[in-house]
């Protein structure tokens, strides 16, 4: 089986990066993964990708099987994710086409299973900072060398879906502070921290949710719109990817290897 140390979940529009590679289709534990995971170079380094929706996006936000999916990567040996989305923007400096280095998560999804400890095994991981300070360093450098107009951090809150947000929840996540409105970081994140593997989120933006406030031109968001916005970018997202997988020192110097140190009673 070929490892690899880094892992890229392909969001909506991102069904897939290499043109020679190698697929591994294994049940896990938690059953299947989305898709065949597939394992390809990238600087030289073995990458795994796996589109988090499959490949004929037949899984919505809510039914993805998240926990065979990051389990699929940790059997591979990945110690890194990076977690690029189309996500929507709630704030009016946070344009479409922007990307945003996810430094917060706020979780409104429900019915989810977001975690690998049910007992009897019986654990309570740190979550305060959920995605990895390392890894976003890398990413906001990468993002500068590039070009990309981007916003070095932003909270985003993740809505269970498959619908969209109504006017009254928008202005709710709006007038909260919150950047970013997004249907898949969670519970993607914590499965990752309880695997004790980094996690970078990377957010597309391709809508502006419901529209914007005194601003009637801007429409609300339809699915047809992300699909059409995320499709267009998607090299811009390879591109991304690629100079942060070059840049990523081989050894890593946070703390996400070591997060289950303290977590279990």
């Amino acid at each position: 089986m070929n490892k690899a140390k880094i892992g890229i979940f392909g969001g909506s529009g991102f069904y897939s990066l290499f043109d020679k590679k190698s697929d591994i289709s294994e049940k896990t534990e938690y059953g299947y993964p989305s898709a065949s995971v597939s394992v390809g170079k990238i600087d030289a380094k073995n990458v795994a990708f796996l589109p988090r929706h499959g490949p004929h996006h037949q899984f919505p936000p809510h039914k993805v099987p998240y926990k065979a999916n990051v389990s699929a990567f940790k059997e591979l040996g990945v110690e890194r994710i990076i977690g690029p989305c189309a996500a929507g923007s709630l704030q009016p400096d946070i344009k479409p086409g922007d990307f945003v280095i996810c430094d917060q998560l706020v979780d409104r999804t429900w019915g989810r299973d977001d975690t690998f400890f049910h007992g009897p095994e019986v654990a309570h991981v740190s979550f305060a900072e959920p995605y990895c300070p390392e890894m976003r360093k890398v990413a906001i450098e990468a993002c500068k060398k590039l070009g990309i107009n981007f916003h070095p951090k932003g909270t985003v809150v993740v809505i269970n879906g498959p619908r969209f947000s109504t006017k009254a929840e928008s202005k709710w996540f709006s007038s909260a502070g919150w950047q970013v409105i997004n249907m898949t970081q969670y519970p993607e994140t914590i499965l990752a921290r309880e695997m004790e593997m980094c996690y970078l989120g990377i957010a597309l933006i391709t809508d502006y949710d419901v529209g914007l406030e005194g601003h009637p031109e801007v429409k609300p968001v339809t699915a047809a719109e992300v699909g059409k916005i995320f499709a267009s970018n998607n090299e811009r997202v390879k591109k991304l990817i690629a100079e942060i997988i070059k840049n990523l020192p081989e050894k890593r110097c946070c703390n996400c290897g070591a997060a289950m140190g303290n977590a279990e009673i």
